[in-house]
């Protein structure tokens, strides 16, 4: 097929000897079947962010780290240039998260190259050697379910372990290659440590995947790993080899209301205290 404009400039470095195909078009990318010496690998497009749907928005990018001032600084105007450095973060992010999630053990595509908006990774296939199919294409038999559930958990583990929360996780976006699923589309992973909405993202990744898994294996929609490994995570004992029970206890017992609001209003007053203090220091 004729190159896509995008992937001309891998042609030109020759990263890419040929594009064979488009494999498909998603919301944030479009991805293309391609080789590279006498290797078949896959070429993600990432779409201009005026014709995503997928919004960066401030619950994904907290804790991200900018090392370069500059950046940093028209990141947060939103000037053209600030636009263009934010979508190239946010480009960044899916290849760094690769990055480190192979290098932990974590069953994602191994990532090659990255240029120009494009990520050259390597073609997830089946065991005929065709494109592996996503996991809601499938109709699975409850073994299957219970095993493709009990691997993905132990993935979402992994993740966490090496820092990351996947935050948009789901039978839409793992693989099911020939050595068992493989997770993809990582734009929006986040910083497990430096941001506040880590913990809801992770059980909310882990409850999809068990509603999901639960339609073929019933009694895995009782179980609660998501709060569980979370729980264990908060605690700092969590290790890639940890054995889960996918049981967690809730606290039942009711907030204490009054406290929490006589805690407000202390710091509201020790913060007074500070502006009243500032003030006479600066007269």
């Amino acid at each position: 097929m004729k190159t896509p404009k995008r992937i001309e400039p891998l042609v030109e470095e020759g990263l890419v000897d040929e594009v064979m195909r488009q494999l498909m078009s998603g919301k944030e990318a479009d991805v293309y079947v391609v080789r590279c010496g006498e290797d078949t690998r896959c070429a993600k497009v990432y779409k201009e962010a005026i014709k995503r749907s997928f919004r960066q928005n401030v619950q994904y990018t907290e804790g991200r780290k900018v090392k370069n001032s500059r950046r940093a600084r028209a990141m947060e105007k939103g000037s053209r240039y600030g636009r263009q450095e934010q979508e190239q973060a946010w480009q960044n992010a899916e290849v760094d998260a690769l990055h480190r999630l192979a290098a932990a053990g974590v069953r994602v595509p191994q990532p090659y190259n990255f240029l120009e908006g494009v990520l050259l990774m390597e073609l997830v296939t089946d065991r005929n050697g065709n494109a592996a199919p996503k996991l809601n294409d499938l109709v699975l038999s409850d073994a299957q379910a219970r095993k493709y559930h009990h691997t993905l958990i132990i993935q979402v583990v992994r993740m966490l372990c090496a820092g990351i929360v996947h935050g948009d996780l789901s039978e839409y976006n793992v693989l099911v290659g020939s050595d068992g699923p493989v997770i993809i589309d990582l734009p929006q992973a986040v910083d497990a440590a430096g941001n506040n909405s880590a913990g809801i993202m992770l059980e909310r990744d882990v409850d999809n995947l068990t509603a999901y898994f639960g339609r073929f294996a019933p009694e895995l929609r009782t179980t609660d790993y998501g709060r569980e490994i979370w729980s264990i995570y908060e605690r700092g004992k969590l290790h890639p080899e940890i054995t889960l029970t996918g049981c967690f206890e809730r606290n039942q017992k009711p907030a204490n209301v009054g406290s929490v609001i006589r805690e407000i209003d202390d710091a509201m007053k020790e913060q007074a205290a500070r502006q009243r203090y500032k003030l006479a220091i600066e007269q």
